[in-house]
Order: C-alpha cells, then sequence, then structure tokens
C-alpha cells in the first residue's frame, strides 16, 4: 500500500492549509492507533488523540520530510504509552466489587450501633451491682474464666464465686425485668 504522505504534503501542513492537516491525520492516525493498542493501551483513542495534538502543535519543528514526519508521529506515540503505563504503575489496580467472592465479614454500622448500645447496657447494669458480684461476673463473662481461676483471682473460695455468680445473674435479671416493665408500663 503507497503512502499519500509526501514531503510536498508536509509542507503545505507546515504552512497551515487544513486540507493538509487533515490528510496527515487520515494517513497516520490508523497506524498510530493500531501501534497503541497493540501496546496494550488502556485508551488507544485517547492517546491517539494526545500524539496528534503534540505532533500538529510541533508541526514546523519536523525535519526530515515525510520519514522525520512519520517517525516524530511514532516517536510521540511511544513516549505517550511509556507515560501511560508510568501512570498505571503508580496508581492501584481497581478490580470490580464480587459479593460472592468476598469472604469478609464487618458489621453493618446499625448494627455496630447497637451492639456498642448493648455493651453500654451491660456496663449500667454492672455497675448496680456490688463490686464482688460485678467482679465474678465480669471474670465469669468477659474474661471467660472458669470458677476456680476466679476464685483465685479473687482471693475466695469457689463456693462462694458459685454464690457471688448466682446472687450477680438473679439481681441482674430483676434489672432487666424491671427496665423491660418500665418500657412497656403505662
Amino acid at each position: 500500500m503507497s503512502s499519500t504522505l509526501t514531503d510536498d504534503l508536509l509542507g503545505a501542513a507546515q504552512a497551515g492549509d487544513t486540507e493538509a492537516l487533515n490528510r496527515i491525520y487520515i494517513e497516520l492516525s490508523p497506524k498510530v492507533l493500531g501501534y497503541l493498542t497493540a501496546r496494550g493501551a488502556e485508551d488507544p483513542e485517547a492517546l491517539t488523540q494526545d500524539v496528534f495534538l503534540s505532533l500538529f502543535s510541533r508541526l514546523a519543528t519536523i525535519t526530515g520530510g515525510e520519514q522525520g514526519l512519520r517517525t516524530f508521529a511514532f516517536s510521540v506515540a511511544h513516549a505517550r504509552h511509556v507515560d501511560e503505563i508510568r501512570k498505571r504503575s503508580r496508581r492501584p489496580a481497581l478490580y470490580s466489587y464480587d459479593p460472592s467472592a468476598d469472604e469478609r465479614t464487618t458489621l453493618s454500622a446499625e448494627a455496630s450501633a447497637l451492639d456498642n448500645l448493648a455493651a453500654e447496657r451491660a456496663l449500667s447494669h454492672l455497675r448496680r451491682l456490688n463490686d464482688d458480684q460485678s467482679d465474678v461476673l465480669a471474670l465469669r463473662i468477659v474474661a471467660d474464666l472458669p470458677l476456680d481461676d476466679v476464685a483465685r483471682v479473687l482471693g475466695k473460695s469457689t463456693g462462694a464465686v458459685k454464690q457471688l455468680q448466682r446472687r450477680g445473674l438473679q439481681k441482674l435479671k430483676e434489672l432487666l425485668v424491671e427496665k423491660d416493665s418500665s418500657n412497656h408500663g403505662v
């Protein structure tokens, strides 16, 4: 396939002839686009436009005739592609979100808020127990310690810890029943 680019056409384009500029674009743009596509450019059409904006703005400085024009066009195309690769390497890779592949579990904001409220309510109820009952329940339920370990930590017998736990749980039950009846009362 013979080229329609000539030294005379380049001269006319350098003189500002819009028809010559159009013919250069029509001749070179498919080849530049093909080069950028083959090189794996993310957006070869946009890069092709960038190449021609640069080429036409520097057209007056091109020497070497038709071959110099081609060389310059593909030098700019190559530089734009290298710039794109560098830019791509500096930004994180983006992946579409696939909920079925996401194994993470996180509470929703609502669930977190409700958990925080529940924890606050539980703490406020624990504060209403005497210190021994509160200590026993905190060590048994929150710290998940067995009776013998709680007895050692508090310096009490296992029987005393059992009694404190039973009384503490009974008191919490009364507080919750009291709270529930006050919320549903008249």
